[in-house]
């Protein structure tokens, strides 16, 4: 039978059958051609094969991967294998709050890269409004994701201003949120869905950040309304840091929405560093206001990470 994996770790994962049915499954060996390649051997939102246990209807075993469509991953410390946060999704949904905690450009950066690196369509939810100040640099960071293509929605998950905008844009398809420890991603599936068994944790007050209140990928189904369809949202543990897995430090520009055009433009091609060379179009484009600061201060940054793990 064919099933989509729902959540698990290491041996264990509990699927949904096409039927409907939810079990537990086990790993039968090394089923997998990719065995090997990433730190985890399947992820949410995985269909698989499944060999039903004949004297335990509630168990049964992997024994095979479907084709993935898509995979969404990230590279832990060190350069370890690739970790598979989900597969087989319509949309990231990147989650941020201007407060509490503050508000964290440059992992959005890193979170939309690594969407546009797999192919997948991000969008941006600023969560906790009733907190927003009107910054300046928090407007002027969410204009320039908007201009690069990012839908971007600002709602507050408590009182429920601009969730309706939101479910609308979530119809129908199958999401992983991305996001820090207490940006409120389960506030939102608990707003789009009051009686989603989902635990909302505190935030911590001496570090101005969010505990792990979800300690593993799992999957929560939004019932659909007559004006939407049913939407499948994967809330992902928060994550501290986010290194793009799938980039090289070379590649990197490809990836970045207002770089990629200007690629090989450069006075000196392909070898410019992008850095200091005069006839750099990446530092005119700079200059001119073309490419926003923060974002060419991301653009070194994850280089110089990358340089550093392949050295490593």
């Amino acid at each position: 039978m064919i099933a989509t994996v729902l959540c698990g770790s290491r041996n264990i994962f509990t699927v949904a059958l096409d039927d409907a049915r939810i079990i537990e499954c086990r790993l039968k060996g090394k089923v997998f051609k990719d065995d090997g390649l990433y730190a985890n051997p399947l992820a949410v939102g995985d269909r698989v094969q499944v060999e039903c246990d004949k004297s335990d209807p509630d168990r049964g075993l992997i024994v095979g991967l479907e084709a993935r469509r898509n995979m969404l991953m990230r590279l832990k410390q060190r350069g370890q294998l690739p970790q598979l946060i989900s597969c087989n999704i319509d949309l990231v949904l990147c989650v941020t709050t201007p407060e509490q905690p503050p508000f964290r450009p440059r992992f959005l950066d890193r979170a939309l890269l690594q969407a546009d690196c797999a192919g997948i369509p991000a969008m941006l939810v600023c969560n906790k409004k009733d907190l927003f100040a009107e910054d300046l640099c928090i407007e002027s960071r969410l204009c320039d994701f908007q201009r690069l293509g990012y839908p971007v929605f600002r709602v507050c998950a408590l009182n429920g201003e601009g969730m309706d905008e939101l479910r609308a844009a979530l119809s129908g398809l199958c999401v992983t949120m991305l996001g820090q420890s207490g940006v409120g991603k389960s506030s939102i599936i608990k707003a789009l869905s009051p009686r989603a068994p989902i635990r909302i944790g505190a935030l911590n007050q001496k570090y101005d950040r969010g505990n792990h209140t979800t300690v593993m990928a799992s999957v929560f189904d939004i019932a659909g309304t007559e004006k939407h369809k049913s939407t499948r949202i994967i809330d992902t543990p928060g994550i501290r840091t986010l290194l793009p897995a799938g980039i090289s430090e070379e590649n990197l520009v490809y990836y970045l929405r207002e770089f990629a055009p200007l690629v090989g433009t450069c006075q000196f091609g392909l070898s410019c560093s992008h850095e200091h060379e005069s006839g750099c179009s990446i530092l005119d484009a700079l200059n001119e206001g073309a490419i926003h600061p923060d974002r060419y201060e991301s653009f070194l940054r994850i280089r110089d990470e990358l340089r550093f793990l392949r050295a490593y």
